[in-house]
């Protein structure tokens, strides 16, 4: 038995990726303390623009009753949402790549 004790599926899930990412040759690191304030910043405008997303869908939606204009509206809001998140997601990945 291992002198560690009992560890969690999490743990034991997080050990097995280590290992697959070991054996593909994936190498972790760190991120600079640069690259952590440039995504806090990247989170935060992008956390703002989705609020403001949200208030002005909620808006929109508050006087409509026909359901089909609703549901455009709600198709209208869900891409908005999407396109935020990917350009969030992309703008992220491309600091994360930076030495």
């Amino acid at each position: 038995m291992s002198d560690q004790g009992p560890r969690s599926a999490i743990e034991i899930a997080m050990e097995r990726l280590r290992q697959k990412d070991a054996k593909e040759g994936v190498e972790h690191r760190p991120r600079t303390d640069k690259q952590k304030a440039a995504i806090a910043e990247i989170h935060s405008i992008y956390d703002a623009k989705l609020a403001q997303a949200e208030v002005m869908h909620s808006s929109a939606v508050a006087g409509v009753f026909d359901p089909a204009l609703r549901a455009e509206i709600e198709q209208t809001h869900q891409r908005e949402r999407e396109r935020l998140n990917g350009e969030r997601d992309k703008k992220i990945e491309r600091v994360r790549r930076e030495e």
